[in-house]
């Protein structure tokens, strides 16, 4: 790990002025990713600005039909929220599915969602809910947030403060799962919104993204049955040691079938 200065922010603009007056500097939320990535030198920001003690960023509302999640709120937090639970129980079974205890009680859902991992659980949950993330400047829809790999709509030096998500008629979350990480080599999260059906898929492609012929199937049959026979493209979605793309396309059309069943 290399050299770099640490500072404890107290405040959003405290946070802001220390990262705007360091030469390379990084927000720390989580540190679920920062830090690994330190530790093997593969990032060497000259200063972390620690969001830990700001309270502001921190907590869960329910109000008019909204649930507003703060940006420091951790993955354990959102599953054990009873007022997650009763709104919307498929985001509280998103979030106690992330990696092991250990990351659900540090990784924060700001975190998680500015780094923008092509494998996270919280991008497909943004997408499927039709979710808005607030930041220190704007509110940027969760349709227009992930923009490519490790890409988001994210400003240099620009903070997520909130993430807000509408109630849904009913929703579903299903992924299958790499055995030692935890990371969704498939996610698919299923929502019936007052706007119509969404469905959004995480771990297969670059980024997370949506799937219109899923959308438009449900809006006419709310089931399993309706989605079995659409397949996806496997051309532009991710091959590894762990998975091919035609698996991963394959395994598209299994969860969503899943995750529509959970919806009930």
């Amino acid at each position: 790990m290399y050299e770099f200065e640490y500072h404890r922010a107290d405040s959003v603009k405290d946070a802001i002025s220390t990262w705007t007056g360091a030469s390379d500097g990084a927000y720390l939320a989580g540190g679920m990713t920062l830090l690994p990535t330190m530790k093997q030198r593969l990032a060497s920001p000259s200063d972390l600005v620690d969001l830990a003690k700001i309270g502001g960023l921190k907590g869960i509302t329910v109000s008019g039909g909204t649930v507003t999640i703060g940006a420091m709120t951790t993955h354990a937090e959102v599953n054990t929220s009873a007022d997650v639970q009763k709104a919307i129980p498929a985001l509280a079974e998103l979030a106690g599915r992330i990696g092991d205890p250990m990351v659900r009680h540090r990784g924060t859902i700001g975190g998680s969602i500015a780094n923008s991992d092509p494998a996270a659980d919280y991008p497909a949950g943004l997408l499927g809910l039709g979710a808005t993330v607030k930041t220190n400047k704007r509110s940027i829809a969760a349709d227009d947030f992930f923009t490519g790999l490790f890409e988001t709509a994210l400003e240099d030096g620009e903070l997520i403060t909130e993430v807000s998500f509408p109630v849904p008629k009913r929703a579903g979350y299903s992924k299958f799962p790499q055995p030692a990480s935890r990371f969704a080599m498939v996610g698919v999260f299923v929502a019936e919104t007052s706007g119509g059906v969404r469905v959004a898929v995480t771990g297969a492609g670059p980024n997370a993204y949506r799937v219109p012929e899923m959308e438009s199937a449900l809006g006419g049959n709310f089931s399993p049955d309706a989605v079995a026979g659409i397949k996806v493209p496997a051309g532009d979605l991710n091959s590894d040691i762990h998975a091919s793309a035609e698996y991963r396309a394959h395994l598209v059309t299994v969860m969503a079938k899943r995750a529509v069943a959970a919806a009930g």
